[in-house]
């Protein structure tokens, strides 16, 4: 059964080798990251950086240089400009980012109007916002490992106060947690996935990757470290499974293919909604329970 499934040459494939480590490796440094984004109420930041980034990849096609490079740069840029411009009040702060992200799409605009211009080519547009994993070189490799064992090294280094800042930052205040440094860190690591997530799945549907393996693990998890793994899991899963059903694509249609990051997207919107259901019943289950067992207790 197992030959029958990989019987195309799927394994035997650089193209496919480079896709699952490049995009497994972005899946378990999003999901990580996804978490601490969504426990801190960081999912439009997360959301604008990934449209932000994309200015950095349409300079990197226009200027020729590597795209994560552009993507991180872009992305690391959009933060500062979050952070210097936000205050603490949280409507402020999203009108501070949704500010921010139009000057990063206008940017962005203007870089793939002449990168297409003196290319001659409309495949930047494609590439930056939807992803092109199939064409990344294996010698990308080492520097999304790289850039990915960075974000996990600075999370493990802030995790503690992120989540003593995300349940009671006065009280992280009142314990000398450095409450701004500790954001700033953050808002670090959540560009640098951002970045990842855009070489994988594209600028356009990065948020998906980011925020959606963490949405399912925290509807299951019943502590931090156990959302962690399963967010960790299901992005990987996700990622692994998308690139395997797009590499069947050729074959389903005479050699066309269909993107891998529809695949990956929408895989996670189907584990989302059905993880969605399954919680549903299950609480309403528990109140059955509860209700059954209270009246008894009164018989």
């Amino acid at each position: 059964m197992f030959s029958a499934l990989f019987s195309h040459g799927f394994f035997s494939s650089d193209t496919v080798h480079t896709a699952l480590i490049v995009g497994g490796g972005a899946a378990i440094v999003c999901g990580i990251t996804g978490v601490f984004a969504l426990i801190r109420g960081h999912a439009f930041a997360g959301h604008a950086l990934s449209d932000i980034s994309s200015a950095g990849g349409a300079a990197s096609f226009l200027l020729g240089i590597n795209a994560l490079a552009g993507f991180i740069i872009m992305a690391l840029a959009g933060a500062a400009g979050i952070e210097l411009s936000a205050t603490r009040r949280s409507r402020e702060r999203s009108l501070a980012t949704g500010i921010v992200l139009s000057a990063g799409l206008g940017f962005s605009a203007l870089f793939l109007y002449f990168a297409v211009k003196q290319h001659n080519s409309s495949g930047a547009t494609l590439s930056v916002m939807f992803g092109s994993i199939w064409t990344l070189p294996a010698s990308i490799i080492p520097w999304i490992l790289a850039t990915g064992a960075a974000v996990l090294i600075l999370l493990a280094l802030i995790w503690r106060p992120v989540l003593l800042c995300a349940i009671d930052p006065e009280l992280a205040t009142i314990r000398g947690v450095a409450v701004r440094r500790v954001g700033i860190m953050q808002l670090a690591a959540l560009a640098l996935a951002v970045a990842l997530s855009s070489m994988t799945v594209g600028a356009i549907l990065s948020t998906a990757l980011l925020t959606g393996p963490a949405a399912i693990a925290l509807k299951f998890a019943r502590s931090a470290v156990s959302a962690l793994i399963i967010a960790a899991v299901t992005g990987l899963l996700s990622v692994w499974f998308g690139v395997w059903l797009a590499w069947e694509s050729f074959y389903w249609t005479d050699g066309r293919g269909w993107p891998v990051s529809f695949f990956i997207v929408g895989i996670i919107f189907v584990v989302w909604a059905v993880s969605g259901i399954l919680t549903s019943l299950i609480s309403r289950e528990n109140q059955l329970s509860g209700r059954l067992f209270r009246k008894k207790q009164h018989v």
